[in-house]
């Protein structure tokens, strides 16, 4: 059978949704991954069923699976009940970005070209701090914004001259964007040609860095009770965490300095004293072993269970207190 081809994808949905019935922990992930394969084999019905699933159990990311509803209904044929869908995401302002992209490219592809760059911006407005760093799940919307205005003839603005700075590509944006690329693939010009091949290959050169990041680096936390338990329970791990607050400071800690050695895709794992007990069964050693923390983290991030870092200035912040994050760890 040739790869790629739907009943590839069918076959991959059904051994997602076998694991999502044995591991009910990360079924979220698991389903979104299902139901993403569903659309590429053209089963775009049993997607959205797969979706309600997901919004019927309370999920912990509703806005997310929402866009991609409306996505998806969107492609065969529902566009009012998408339209209606996207309307009330833009209506609540989520501050997770990836709704805001989904919604915004969702609206660019079908031509709504006005009502795209009102999501791209609404959603940098609130999101971002001008002057601050920029998160990097949030590079694709100041990029998809930047690609939206030159399709419209609009004016670099600051945002613009932003998405310039975060563009991962050795090409620039403007030529990226240029609405009039097309016309240089009929050409009988070879510089023109030649100047094509190296906007491709740059394109090319960004979504394979992006591939090769599937999930993030991802640095591991412990809220109060179960670090509390895990340390009652596996006492050799104090040496790890001297305290909780020094945990905290450490994590955030970790993350700036990977972040100002360049590493993209950063973000927070959330541990449980089971889950990590489960794990350290399934790798055959002991839950005291220090080593098996950093594998804990990989394992979890790669299972989708990852909170991109650093949240939005203004969203609550990652340790899970009641402040924006700009007031607590975001100070540090």
């Amino acid at each position: 059978m040739r790869p790629d081809m739907p009943a590839d994808h069918t076959t991959e949905a059904e051994r997602l949704l076998r694991t999502a019935a044995r591991y009910p922990e990360d079924h979220e992930p698991l389903l979104l991954q299902a139901a993403a394969h569903l659309e590429l084999a053209g089963a775009r019905d049993r997607a959205t069923g797969l979706y309600d699933t997901l919004l019927a159990a309370s999920p912990d990311r509703p806005h997310l699976v929402k866009a991609l509803k409306a996505a998806n209904l969107w492609e065969y044929g529902h566009e009012a009940e998408a339209h209606a869908i996207i309307d009330g995401l833009r209506a609540a302002a989520p501050v997770d970005p990836a709704p805001w992209e989904i919604v915004a490219e969702t609206l660019e592809s079908h031509d709504e070209l006005e009502a795209a760059h009102d999501s791209f911006t609404t959603a940098l407005n609130l999101l971002l701090t001008p002057g601050e760093d920029v998160p990097y799940p949030t590079h694709a919307l100041l990029i998809g914004r930047h690609r939206v205005r030159r399709m419209l003839g609009l004016d670099h603005d600051d945002w613009d001259a932003l998405a310039d700075r975060v563009n991962p590509a050795s090409v620039t944006l403007d030529e990226l964007h240029d609405p009039k690329r097309l016309w240089s693939l009929g050409s009988d010009n070879p510089a023109e040609l030649q100047a094509e091949i190296t906007r491709l290959r740059a394109e090319l050169g960004s979504y394979r860095t992006a591939l090769s990041r599937p999930f993030p680096v991802a640095v591991l936390h412990w809220p109060e009770p179960e670090l509390r338990e895990l340390l009652t329970a596996y006492p050799a791990l104090t040496a790890e965490y001297p305290s909780h607050e020094a945990h905290l400071t450490q994590l955030e800690t970790s993350l700036r300095e990977l972040a100002a050695t360049g590493t993209p895709n950063l973000g927070i794992v959330t541990g449980t004293v089971p889950s990590y007990e489960a794990f350290a069964a399934s790798e055959a050693t002991t839950p005291s072993d220090p080593n098996l923390l950093p594998q804990y983290a990989t394992t979890l991030a790669a299972r989708g269970r990852a909170t991109p870092w650093p949240p939005s200035r203004n969203a609550t912040c990652w340790c899970g207190s009641p402040k924006p994050y700009r007031d607590c760890h975001g100070t540090a």
